[in-house]
Formats: C-alpha cells, sequence, structure tokens
C-alpha cells in the first residue's frame, strides 16, 4: 500500500516513526501520526489545519497529546466510562507515578535504553493507515495523500480524534476545506 502514498503522506508515515522513537514507545501509534502531520508545514493537510484554525494551537493538541500518553492513551470517553464503574484515572496515574515516575504508565522507555530495531506499528496506528486508502478511495483520488491520513485521523475512536475534534477539526469540516470550497471555519 505504502507505493500509492504521496511523498507528503510517506513524510507524515516517517516522522511518525521518528516521533516513536523520540518518546521510545514500543510501536507506532496513532498519536504518532498525528505529530506527525502536525509538524508539516506544508501539503493539504498543512493547508486544511490552517484554514480550519489550528495551525495556530497545534502546541496545545501536542499538549493533550502528551497528557492522554501519561493517562496511557487512555480516551475521555474510556475515562469517564471507568469513572462510572468507580474507578478514577487521575488517582490510579498519580499513585503509579509516585512510585515510578511521571510517565510511567505511557510504556515508554525512560531509563535511557532504546528499543532495538525498527518499531512496529501498532494496532490503531495500521488502523489509520487503512482508513486513509478507504478515504482516498471515497473521495476517488489515485493516491493516498497527507490529507487522507488526516481524515483518517478523525474517524477513528480514541484520543487523535477526540483531541482533533475538542479544536473543532472534524471529518466534515475538513471534507469541506478540502473538496467543498474551502469555507469551513473552526469553531
Amino acid at each position: 500500500m505504502f507505493e500509492r502514498f504521496t511523498k507528503d503522506a510517506r513524510e507524515v508515515v516517517r516522522g511518525a516513526v521518528v516521533h516513536c522513537e523520540r518518546s521510545r514507545a514500543r510501536h507506532v501509534d496513532a498519536e504518532h501520526i498525528l505529530l506527525a502531520v502536525l509538524d508539516r508545514e506544508a501539503g493539504r493537510a498543512a493547508f486544511a489545519l490552517t484554514a480550519l484554525g489550528l495551525a495556530e494551537r497545534a502546541e496545545s493538541v501536542r499538549r493533550e497529546l502528551d497528557e492522554a500518553r501519561r493517562h496511557a492513551g487512555l480516551s475521555r470517553a474510556q475515562t469517564d466510562a471507568l469513572a462510572g464503574l468507580g474507578i478514577d484515572v487521575s488517582e490510579i496515574v498519580s499513585r503509579v507515578e509516585e512510585v515510578h515516575g511521571v510517565g510511567a504508565m505511557s510504556g515508554d522507555r525512560k531509563d535511557g535504553r532504546g528499543w532495538s530495531g525498527r518499531r512496529p506499528f501498532g494496532r490503531d496506528a495500521k488502523d489509520v493507515l487503512v482508513r486513509a486508502l478507504r478515504a482516498a478511495l471515497a473521495h476517488s483520488d489515485r493516491h493516498i495523500g497527507d490529507e487522507h491520513v488526516l481524515l483518517a485521523l478523525t474517524t477513528g475512536p480514541g484520543v487523535p480524534a477526540e483531541v482533533l475534534a475538542d479544536h473543532g477539526v472534524t471529518y466534515e469540516s475538513l471534507t469541506r476545506v478540502l473538496y467543498g470550497g474551502g469555507e469551513a471555519r473552526a469553531s
């Protein structure tokens, strides 16, 4: 499938691997893909994020992703569901971090030793790439671009879609910007 990716989409995938390695994570996650999309200054995804006003708020998105990673990657919906069962995720994170240090629940290596070899793509990252292919096909595009990767990030369950939606970046708003005249604005 990688041969169908445009240069911009390939850069996003490479950037996701870099983010994964920097954080010493075991595998590439959807969050790493979103961080790589946010890094891009050119391409259709960067255009769409600028049109929706997210480019100047990218640092806020990064902070929210970091906070979610500290909470073992749980989305707000998952945290709320656990709260409904009487489980306080923030309290658990606090206790674990008291003993093991800040970020202990992220699954990242903090001991200075990296993971050897290539980082595999986790299930959620693979799902993003499959949804990117579906987005390209849905819009009759021959190649998978970084805009399709961004569209895919908005359609999946989990933290990236939740954080993007909190900032007014949804599948619908992106589709309007990319395919329907560009008049969409984030709220």
